[in-house]
């Protein structure tokens, strides 16, 4: 055996050898290049060891496809192999409508976190929070798993079943959620009004943006020309995953006349991009706020931060989610893909936002109360892997399920069949970051010297 595997290994040496020497016979007697060649061979020899003496079979292509996930699992949370599946459904969410539970997942501190669920959707319904840590997809174990294996699992069939047990910040132990998929419809972009007056003649524009979608820089500029009066605008970011770079820059470029509104960088200079500002058709006059938390992700941290970096406009909320780097995808074969994470975007000053995410300007936690309440799960970074293996030891099969979600349910169905376009004073008081949105954009005003006046 030791003569066959000899032969193998010789004959990939031999190959790659030459494919190196024909590309460049003089950087092939490197150092750089006789250190690959000794990695190159040493799997190889790894490779024929387990296909010679693993206690299974395993078929050549199921080993390397294997090799390949953890080879990608191990860069960074971003990157990854798609077999044909994850390869055929890369595009579905940008497309508006999909199946699954209407949430949004990233790695954080190496565990499933949520980063957001999406308004209306079957786990906003269901009580689903950002921040919300993914211990268990119905009997499975996440720790260990990558994205893409959570993301399969957490889809399937409209109208099946799932059970998701998560561990949150506040709560003494994990809380069980049972969620029926449906079809995820997305409507990205919604409004509504805050009156500054009791005769309703002065107006703020309340827009919601809940993923940057391609319909985001469209529909905004068709607010703005139905309500060419407006005093100011509160943008919502809370729990917004991200989207198209391209709407996050052209949403910027409405407000912005001049500079850079994001610029990318990478190890390849081709993947060096510069977004700059067009004085055409910006509107640099009216005051703006923006809402965010940690739900807030890629996309609403580049538009957050760079109304920021630019003095535009006023940040209010939470510590942002801190995802800014650049993915391509990558054809391998017909079917397949790699996701590969390519460069890092940077604001207008320069800051990258890669695990630091954006800092508001005003920090507003949510509540009704401006007042952060202790929380009873505190666990430091380097504990948190080792509390969820003993969570997962405690768990009992016979957790009761989440009894918040039926008046979750119907609560928000109620809400959304009402359909308000006016937000009240009632309404104001019960989200303490929005009031206080307000609050600052009132500031602005009396600045600016209009005193909601035109």
């Amino acid at each position: 055996m030791f003569k066959k595997d000899k032969k193998v290994i010789l004959s990939t040496f031999l190959a790659i050898s030459s494919a190196l020497f024909i590309a460049n016979p003089i950087e092939a007697k490197s150092t750089k290049d006789e250190s690959k060649l000794e990695a190159y061979l040493k799997f190889t020899r790894v490779l024929n060891l387990i296909e010679d003496q693993y206690v299974d079979e395993i078929n050549t292509t199921a080993l390397i496809n294997k090799a390949l996930k953890g080879l990608l699992a191990n860069l960074d949370a971003h990157s990854a192999y798609m077999d044909a599946k994850s390869f055929k459904d890369l595009n579905i969410q940008t497309k508006g409508e999909f199946g699954g539970l209407g949430i949004v997942v990233g790695m954080k501190k190496g565990v499933l976190t949520v980063i957001a669920p999406i308004d209306d959707t079957p786990a906003q319904r269901a009580g689903i929070k950002a921040g919300d840590i993914i211990l268990k997809i119905d009997n499975k174990s996440t720790l260990g798993m990558t994205i893409d294996e959570t993301v399969n699992l957490m889809r399937g069939k409209p109208k099946t079943k799932i059970k998701l047990t998560v561990v949150r910040k506040g709560e003494s132990k994990p809380l069980v959620f049972e969620i029926v998929r449906d079809i995820i419809k997305i409507q990205s972009v919604k409004h509504k009004f805050i009156y500054l007056d009791k005769k309703k003649q002065k107006k703020v524009l309340y827009i919601h943006i809940s993923s940057f979608d391609s319909k985001v820089v469209n529909s905004v500029q068709k607010i703005l020309k139905e309500n060419p009066n407006a005093k100011g605008i509160i943008f919502d970011l809370r729990n917004n995953p991200g989207g198209l770079l391209s709407q996050a820059t052209g949403l910027l470029d409405m407000f912005i006349d001049k500079g850079i509104l994001v610029s990318q960088k990478g190890r390849d200079k081709e993947e060096n991009t510069v977004y700059k500002a067009h004085s055409a058709n910006t509107n640099t006059k009216i005051p703006i706020t923006v809402l965010v938390n940690s739900g807030s992700a890629s996309a609403s941290e580049i538009v957050s931060g760079a109304l920021q970096d630019t003095h535009r406009g006023v940040i209010v909320g939470e510590q942002t989610f801190g995802k800014g780097s650049v993915q391509i995808v990558v054809p391998i074969g017909k079917d397949e893909g790699v996701k590969l994470t390519v460069a890092r975007y940077y604001l207008p000053s320069g800051r990258t936002i890669q695990n630091k995410g954006v800092t508001p300007d005003i920090i507003v936690y949510p509540g009704p109360v401006n007042k952060k309440k202790e929380s009873e799960f505190v666990i430091k970074e380097n504990e948190l892997k080792q509390h969820l293996k003993s969570e997962l030891e405690k768990l009992d099969e016979n957790t009761t399920v989440n009894d918040r979600n039926a008046t979750k349910d119907s609560n928000t169905t109620k809400a959304t069949k009402k359909n308000k376009r006016v937000i009240t004073k009632k309404d104001l008081y019960k989200d303490a970051q929005l009031k206080s949105a307000l609050d600052i954009l009132k500031v602005l005003l009396i600045e600016k010297g209009t005193n909601g006046k035109n």
